[in-house]
């Protein structure tokens, strides 16, 4: 009983520390439009200190992989734990500063790259199961990212130092984090004197057999992670705030906790349908979404803004249990490390989106960009739901390329 109850113990305490790092990710989200207030930010500078987020994850994503499967997944993660805290303290500064606030959203990106592609490999080698292992990932991860920006709005709206407090409770948080990290094992044996593998700096994990079902079938999932929570916590209050005067903090804050908290819920229906009827049935309920949120826009309707939320959240939430699912069949023992990296850096693609809705519509505003979105969203769940790109990623098919 006891090694069953320390590995249970193990496994709540790096799924801890998985939460609260993505619990801060998003506590600067429903704030933007209070640093839009603060320092003047046009509707491209807003969108685009969300986005820049994504220059710092990317390439931690694709170096901190490899790099774990190298040197182990403690020696990568704990530093960027520490990191996190860091950050959140600088942006107690960023109200007074534009560089500073994208200087800070740009390390929250190297953070998230590096806790969240590492943390969710060493939490699938704790657990043993990769189904169960996407499910408990996407209740860390959606948990901490609907929670996060959720308390962040509400006190952004309602309580005094909006840039600060919302910051503070999360140092506090990860202090915890952080306490609770040492008890976590090394899951990868050591080879060498030093103990460090081969391999080398940048891998994209994908085994050579798995190039197709990957770039064809879980490239779009990935992708189609992000692009649901983005749009919803950053386009959608901009056209939706000349409706929502002294709300629009709260309302924003509640927007990105109902998508990212649905997402959490939809994990029984991920589970039920399966992840290779998942991943096509997000999309389109995504495309659904974006398609309820133009005629929440064209009519100045803001609570049809939570079903919108719920629908995206759906989406997003059987996109990533479908596409970590997929990894999890796919990859190899010794690349599991960085074939998650590599589909969370496809997947934060998703944050460009509200800024090439933004240049895209230019003058014009979002809604013909986001109606084009949502019909090559529904394209895509039609092409993936057909027999040729189903039988891609099906056990049987996965487990020859995975295997080698």
């Amino acid at each position: 009983m006891r090694p069953v109850l320390e590995r249970r113990r193990e496994i709540v305490a790096l799924w801890t520390a998985v939460f609260v790092v993505a619990f801060g990710t998003n506590v600067p989200t429903p704030l933007l439009l209070v640093y839009q207030d603060i320092l003047g930010l046009s509707a491209s500078a807003l969108t685009g200190a969300f986005g820049v987020y994504a220059a710092g994850l990317v390439p931690a994503l694709l170096l901190a992989g490899p790099a774990s499967d190298r040197y182990g997944r403690r020696p990568v993660v704990v530093p960027f734990v520490v990191l996190s805290v860091v950050t959140s303290l600088l942006f107690i500064g960023a109200s007074g500063s534009v560089v500073l606030l994208f200087v800070c959203r740009f390390l929250q990106g190297a953070v998230s790259g590096v806790v969240f592609s590492v943390g969710t490999a060493w939490l699938a080698e704790l657990i043993g199961d990769p189904a169960r292992a996407a499910r408990l990932t996407t209740a860390a991860l959606g948990g901490g990212w609907a929670i996060g920006p959720l308390v962040a709005g509400l006190m952004g709206q309602w309580l005094p130092l909006p840039t600060v407090l919302p910051y503070l409770v999360h140092v506090a948080l990860m202090l915890v984090g952080l306490a609770l990290l040492p008890r976590v094992p090394e899951t990868l044996a050591r080879d060498g004197g030093f103990g460090r593998r081969s391999g080398p700096l940048v891998n994209l994990g994908v085994p050579p057999g798995a190039r197709l079902p990957f770039l064809v079938v879980v490239l779009p999932i990935a992708v189609g992670v992000f692009t649901f929570p983005s749009t919803a916590v950053t386009v959608l209050p901009l056209l939706l705030t000349p409706s929502m005067p002294q709300i629009a903090v709260a309302v924003t804050g509640v927007v990105a906790g109902v998508t990212l908290l649905t997402g959490v819920f939809a994990q029984p229906l991920g589970r039920t349908l399966g992840a290779v009827n998942a991943g096509p049935t997000g999309l389109a309920v995504g495309a659904a979404g974006f398609g309820l949120s133009l005629v929440s826009v064209s009519t100045g309707s803001w609570p049809l803004l939570i079903p919108v939320a719920v629908l995206l959240g759906i989406g997003y939430g059987l996109c990533l249990a479908a596409g970590l699912t997929m990894v999890g069949e796919l990859a190899t023992p010794t690349a599991r490390g960085a074939l998650t990296g590599t589909f969370y850096a496809c997947a934060y693609l998703g944050f460009a989106v509200p800024l090439l809705l933004s240049v895209a519509g230019g003058e014009e505003g979002f809604a013909e960009p986001l109606a084009a979105l949502a019909l090559i969203i529904a394209g895509f769940a039609a092409l993936l739901a057909l027999p040729v790109a189903r039988r891609l990623v099906t056990p049987a098919a996965a487990a020859v390329p995975g295997s080698s």
